[in-house]
Protein backbone atom coordinates (compact mmCIF):
# COMPACT_ATOMS: atom_id res chain seq x y z
CA UNK A 1 0.00 0.00 0.00
CA UNK A 2 1.66 3.01 -1.30
CA UNK A 3 1.49 7.13 0.08
CA UNK A 4 -0.13 8.36 -2.84
CA UNK A 5 -3.09 5.92 -1.79
CA UNK A 6 -6.01 8.74 -1.09
CA UNK A 7 -6.55 7.82 2.40
CA UNK A 8 -7.27 10.87 5.27
CA UNK A 9 -4.62 10.52 7.83
CA UNK A 10 -4.33 13.91 9.64
CA UNK A 11 -3.06 14.76 13.66
CA UNK A 12 -5.95 15.71 15.54
CA UNK A 13 -5.65 18.79 18.48
CA UNK A 14 -8.75 17.37 20.46
CA UNK A 15 -10.76 13.98 20.25
CA UNK A 16 -14.60 13.98 21.50
CA UNK A 17 -14.92 11.55 23.66
CA UNK A 18 -17.56 8.70 23.10
CA UNK A 19 -20.47 7.36 24.38
CA UNK A 20 -20.82 3.98 26.62
CA UNK A 21 -18.54 1.88 23.55
CA UNK A 22 -16.86 3.89 20.93
CA UNK A 23 -17.43 1.77 17.73
CA UNK A 24 -15.93 3.85 15.59
CA UNK A 25 -12.20 4.26 17.25
CA UNK A 26 -9.46 2.05 17.85
CA UNK A 27 -6.52 2.00 20.05
CA UNK A 28 -3.31 0.85 18.59
CA UNK A 29 -0.91 -0.08 21.41
CA UNK A 30 2.91 -0.44 20.72
CA UNK A 31 5.33 -2.10 23.68
CA UNK A 32 7.82 -1.42 24.60
CA UNK A 33 10.39 0.03 27.50
CA UNK A 34 10.78 3.88 27.54
CA UNK A 35 14.17 5.84 27.49
CA UNK A 36 17.07 5.42 24.85
CA UNK A 37 19.02 2.94 26.88
CA UNK A 38 16.08 0.44 25.55
CA UNK A 39 15.01 2.09 22.08
CA UNK A 40 16.49 -0.33 19.73
CA UNK A 41 16.01 -3.90 21.30
CA UNK A 42 14.03 -6.63 20.60
CA UNK A 43 11.63 -5.53 23.37
CA UNK A 44 11.00 -3.11 22.25
CA UNK A 45 9.91 -3.93 18.82
CA UNK A 46 6.13 -2.85 19.20
CA UNK A 47 7.39 0.76 20.00
CA UNK A 48 9.67 0.37 16.63
CA UNK A 49 6.16 -0.54 14.69
CA UNK A 50 3.24 1.90 15.78
CA UNK A 51 6.50 4.60 15.15
CA UNK A 52 6.70 3.46 11.53
CA UNK A 53 3.24 2.98 10.67
CA UNK A 54 2.63 6.68 11.84
CA UNK A 55 5.83 7.66 9.78
CA UNK A 56 4.27 6.09 6.22
CA UNK A 57 1.16 8.50 6.89
CA UNK A 58 3.38 11.65 7.97
CA UNK A 59 5.72 11.53 5.03
CA UNK A 60 5.63 15.32 4.27
CA UNK A 61 6.23 16.83 7.96
CA UNK A 62 8.06 15.56 11.09
CA UNK A 63 5.90 13.05 12.81
CA UNK A 64 5.15 14.55 16.36
CA UNK A 65 4.19 12.49 19.93
CA UNK A 66 2.45 13.89 21.95
CA UNK A 67 4.17 12.91 25.92
CA UNK A 68 0.62 12.27 27.84
CA UNK A 69 1.09 12.35 31.59
CA UNK A 70 -2.26 11.80 32.06
CA UNK A 71 -2.25 8.49 29.46
CA UNK A 72 1.26 7.41 30.92
CA UNK A 73 2.00 7.28 27.13
CA UNK A 74 3.34 8.73 24.26
CA UNK A 75 0.41 10.04 22.29
CA UNK A 76 -0.97 10.52 18.44
CA UNK A 77 -4.03 10.66 17.61
CA UNK A 78 -5.21 10.41 13.85
CA UNK A 79 -8.63 9.90 11.57
CA UNK A 80 -8.51 7.03 8.96
CA UNK A 81 -11.15 7.33 6.04
CA UNK A 82 -11.35 4.02 4.31
CA UNK A 83 -12.70 3.82 0.66
CA UNK A 84 -15.70 2.31 1.80
CA UNK A 85 -17.02 3.16 4.97
CA UNK A 86 -17.14 5.64 7.64
CA UNK A 87 -13.93 7.31 9.17
CA UNK A 88 -12.75 6.19 12.18
CA UNK A 89 -10.65 7.38 14.89
CA UNK A 90 -7.77 6.01 15.96
CA UNK A 91 -5.23 6.66 19.15
CA UNK A 92 -1.25 5.08 18.68
CA UNK A 93 0.28 4.72 22.04
CA UNK A 94 3.49 4.01 23.63
CA UNK A 95 3.13 3.32 27.06
CA UNK A 96 5.58 4.60 29.04
CA UNK A 97 4.75 2.64 32.23
CA UNK A 98 7.74 -0.02 31.46
CA UNK A 99 7.17 -3.19 29.42
CA UNK A 100 5.47 -4.81 33.22
CA UNK A 101 2.73 -2.44 33.60
CA UNK A 102 1.36 -1.71 30.35
CA UNK A 103 -1.87 -2.08 31.79
CA UNK A 104 -1.66 0.77 33.73
CA UNK A 105 -1.54 2.80 30.48
CA UNK A 106 -3.97 1.00 28.21
CA UNK A 107 -6.57 0.54 30.84
CA UNK A 108 -6.69 4.38 31.34
CA UNK A 109 -6.46 5.41 27.71
CA UNK A 110 -9.18 2.76 26.41
CA UNK A 111 -11.53 4.12 29.34
CA UNK A 112 -11.26 7.29 28.99
CA UNK A 113 -11.75 7.05 24.96
CA UNK A 114 -14.79 4.33 25.97
CA UNK A 115 -12.31 1.64 23.44
CA UNK A 116 -13.97 -1.61 23.89
CA UNK A 117 -11.11 -4.50 24.43
CA UNK A 118 -12.13 -5.78 20.55
CA UNK A 119 -10.80 -2.57 19.11
CA UNK A 120 -8.05 -2.61 21.05
CA UNK A 121 -4.94 -3.94 19.35
CA UNK A 122 -1.70 -4.63 20.94
CA UNK A 123 1.69 -4.41 19.02
CA UNK A 124 4.57 -6.50 20.51
CA UNK A 125 7.53 -9.06 20.47
CA UNK A 126 6.91 -12.77 20.52
CA UNK A 127 9.95 -15.03 21.59
CA UNK A 128 8.11 -17.84 20.35
CA UNK A 129 8.01 -16.82 16.44
CA UNK A 130 11.11 -16.81 14.20
CA UNK A 131 12.84 -13.73 13.62
CA UNK A 132 10.76 -11.70 10.96
CA UNK A 133 7.54 -13.35 11.60
CA UNK A 134 4.24 -11.98 12.05
CA UNK A 135 1.00 -13.21 13.08
CA UNK A 136 -2.44 -11.71 14.16
CA UNK A 137 -4.60 -13.07 16.40
CA UNK A 138 -7.38 -12.57 18.75
CA UNK A 139 -7.61 -13.56 22.20
CA UNK A 140 -5.29 -16.11 23.63
CA UNK A 141 -2.92 -16.71 26.27
CA UNK A 142 0.28 -14.47 27.37
CA UNK A 143 3.07 -17.11 26.49
CA UNK A 144 4.43 -15.37 29.87
CA UNK A 145 5.19 -12.16 28.09
CA UNK A 146 4.98 -9.82 31.21
CA UNK A 147 3.11 -6.70 28.89
CA UNK A 148 0.27 -9.18 27.59
CA UNK A 149 -0.75 -10.11 31.66
CA UNK A 150 -0.43 -6.94 33.03
CA UNK A 151 -2.90 -5.86 30.09
CA UNK A 152 -5.03 -8.77 30.74
CA UNK A 153 -4.83 -8.03 34.40
CA UNK A 154 -5.89 -4.26 34.29
CA UNK A 155 -8.44 -4.53 31.31
CA UNK A 156 -10.28 -8.03 32.78
CA UNK A 157 -10.15 -9.55 29.77
CA UNK A 158 -7.73 -11.46 27.03
CA UNK A 159 -10.34 -10.37 24.15
CA UNK A 160 -8.18 -8.17 22.43
CA UNK A 161 -6.42 -8.46 18.92
CA UNK A 162 -2.75 -9.23 19.35
CA UNK A 163 0.00 -8.13 16.31
CA UNK A 164 2.62 -11.34 17.66
CA UNK A 165 6.16 -9.88 16.15
CA UNK A 166 8.83 -12.88 16.00
CA UNK A 167 12.22 -12.29 17.18
CA UNK A 168 13.34 -15.63 17.93
CA UNK A 169 14.97 -17.87 20.65
CA UNK A 170 18.58 -16.93 21.87
CA UNK A 171 20.05 -20.15 20.36
CA UNK A 172 21.70 -21.63 23.05
CA UNK A 173 18.26 -22.21 24.72
CA UNK A 174 15.94 -22.26 21.56
CA UNK A 175 15.60 -26.83 22.21
CA UNK A 176 14.36 -25.99 25.40
CA UNK A 177 10.69 -25.86 26.88
CA UNK A 178 10.73 -23.38 29.67
CA UNK A 179 9.19 -21.24 31.79
CA UNK A 180 10.42 -17.79 29.60
CA UNK A 181 9.22 -15.77 32.67
CA UNK A 182 11.65 -17.52 34.85
CA UNK A 183 14.60 -17.22 32.73
CA UNK A 184 17.28 -15.09 32.92
CA UNK A 185 18.91 -15.55 29.72
CA UNK A 186 15.53 -15.00 27.69
CA UNK A 187 15.30 -11.40 29.81
CA UNK A 188 18.91 -10.73 28.95
CA UNK A 189 17.95 -11.63 25.33
CA UNK A 190 14.73 -9.36 24.66
CA UNK A 191 16.78 -6.44 26.57
CA UNK A 192 19.50 -7.02 23.87
CA UNK A 193 19.61 -4.99 20.37
CA UNK A 194 19.03 -6.40 17.17
CA UNK A 195 22.77 -7.45 15.50
CA UNK A 196 23.94 -8.24 12.32
CA UNK A 197 21.90 -9.69 9.65
CA UNK A 198 18.95 -9.29 11.90
CA UNK A 199 18.46 -6.20 11.56
CA UNK A 200 17.64 -6.48 7.83
CA UNK A 201 14.87 -9.10 8.91
CA UNK A 202 13.55 -6.26 11.45
CA UNK A 203 13.48 -3.88 8.98
CA UNK A 204 11.75 -5.94 6.67
CA UNK A 205 9.37 -6.81 9.26
CA UNK A 206 8.32 -3.60 10.30
CA UNK A 207 7.34 -2.52 6.80
CA UNK A 208 5.16 -5.84 6.92
CA UNK A 209 3.75 -5.02 10.10
CA UNK A 210 3.26 -1.45 9.31
CA UNK A 211 0.96 -2.64 6.07
CA UNK A 212 -1.12 -5.09 7.86
CA UNK A 213 -1.98 -2.02 10.40
CA UNK A 214 -2.80 -0.20 7.27
CA UNK A 215 -5.25 -3.30 5.34
CA UNK A 216 -6.72 -3.95 9.07
CA UNK A 217 -8.01 -0.29 9.36
CA UNK A 218 -9.00 -0.01 5.50
CA UNK A 219 -10.42 -3.17 5.40
CA UNK A 220 -10.69 -5.53 8.27
CA UNK A 221 -8.34 -7.58 10.89
CA UNK A 222 -9.27 -11.26 8.89
CA UNK A 223 -8.43 -9.73 5.64
CA UNK A 224 -4.41 -8.57 7.86
CA UNK A 225 -4.48 -11.97 8.98
CA UNK A 226 -5.59 -14.10 5.50
CA UNK A 227 -3.18 -11.78 3.53
CA UNK A 228 -0.10 -10.58 5.93
CA UNK A 229 0.25 -13.58 8.87
CA UNK A 230 3.35 -15.21 8.17
CA UNK A 231 3.32 -18.77 6.94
Amino acid sequence: MKNSHKFLMKLLKNFSIGDKHNTDMKLIVGLGNPGSKYEKTRHNIGFMAVEKFLKDFEPERKTEWENSVKFKSDIAELEWQPHHGSLEKVILAKPKTYMNNSGMAVSVISSQFSVHSSDIWIIHDDIDLPLGTLRIRFGGGTAGHRGLESIIESLGTGEFWRFRMGIGKPQKISNFKFQISNSKGVEDYVLGSFIGQDRSKVKQLLVHTSKAIQLALEQDLHAAMNKCNTK
